[in-house]
């Protein structure tokens, strides 16, 4: 037994572990895909389901074939074989859950275990595991799926109160394509609850908020992301998404619309693909905001959310390097 070990820096104590959080976001994200599966039906919860059970499944099997401690099986106990738990550390439930809210509410059920098993296998594994990914692997899950079964992914349905309860667009598709007329009756308290077409854990603003308020209040997540994120984003929108001149833009539309609330509190906040100083947590804000504002604006996307966040992830080594506080007695030779 080694008395002293040493590891690689940056060296930081926490009162709590990597258990502890990622389990508390998965217990905040909750409200989100209960108002999901409330507002689009009962198969929004086979969706999630599925998602969940596939991140499970494969991030067992990768770990067993590289002969690593599983988080899955905890071994053989006496007189039987082994007994399945959940994943311990939690973060195999929290990737299938973000990317099932990621998702459509009417998807087959293999777009999300297809999903599920590129985002542990290839956005998380590959890179060596928990701690050592460089990109969102539920985003990077999403990333192949549209890319690979782009219809599925784009075809959206109302709440199943709504008569035309089948397919729709969503509200900043309409706003893409110019479709003025067909958001007529849309307000902002139904963008806030979720009276509108999105993806399963996107469309509630209100649950959400629920969820994110219990991780602020446990000190899990800062204002310095989610902030200049959402801030960013509606002042540029304000600025310079008007229908008319510049000014003009409906901030408060383009903050609640889309994944952008979904994205800020639970995903760019992800502790492994963000910075680590609050100086550096707020440029990365900002830059999320400008890059989701411009693939808004400019690109064949409605939504930018997912992307600006992936493209972001590759910057931050480069954030923490110019921003994270020198070592003491540090000086450039």
């Amino acid at each position: 037994m080694n008395p002293l070990i040493v590891s690689v820096g940056p060296h930081i104590r926490a009162e709590v572990s990597t258990r502890r959080i990622m389990w508390a976001v998965n217990l905040a994200l909750i409200p989100a895909g209960a108002a999901g599966v409330f507002i689009f039906g009962l198969y929004s919860l086979y969706v999630i389901m599925a998602s969940v059970l596939s991140a499970i499944v494969t991030e067992w099997a990768i770990l067993a074939l590289r002969k690593k401690e599983t988080t899955i099986f905890d071994g053989p106990s006496a007189g039987s074989g082994p007994v399945l738990s959940l994943p311990k550390d939690g973060s195999a439930v929290l990737t299938g859950l973000l990317l099932a809210y990621n998702l459509p509410p009417g998807v087959p059920l293999w777009i999300p275990v297809a999903g599920s098993f590129f985002a542990i296998a290839v956005g998380k594994q590959a890179f060596g595991g928990l701690g050592h990914n460089i990109f969102n692997p539920a985003l990077a899950g999403r990333a192949f799926l549209m890319v690979s079964w782009p219809v599925y992914m784009t075809t959206w349905q109302n709440p199943k109160w709504k008569v035309d309860a089948i397919t729709t667009a969503t509200p900043l598709a309409l706003i893409k394509h110019n479709q003025l007329d067909l958001l007529k009756g849309t307000t902002y308290m139904d963008l806030f609850l979720g009276n509108r077409g999105g993806c399963i854990g996107e469309v509630c603003i209100l649950a959400l908020l629920i969820g994110a308020a219990y991780l602020f209040w446990k000190k899990y997540i800062s204002w310095h992301i989610p902030l200049t994120y959402i801030a960013a984003v509606s002042i540029l929108s304000w600025a310079f998404n008007g229908t008319s001149s510049l000014f003009t833009g409906d901030a408060l539309f383009f903050a609640l619309s889309g994944g952008l609330m979904l994205g800020a509190l639970f995903m760019a906040t992800d502790y492994v693909t963000s910075p680590l100083s609050n100086k550096g947590k707020i440029i990365f804000g900002i830059s999320l905001g400008v890059l989701t504002f411009v693939i808004r604006k400019f690109s064949g996307y409605p939504e930018g959310t997912s992307y600006a966040i992936l493209i972001m992830n590759a910057f931050v080594p480069v954030i923490d390097k110019f921003t994270y506080p020198k070592w003491f007695g540090w000086r450039k030779t």
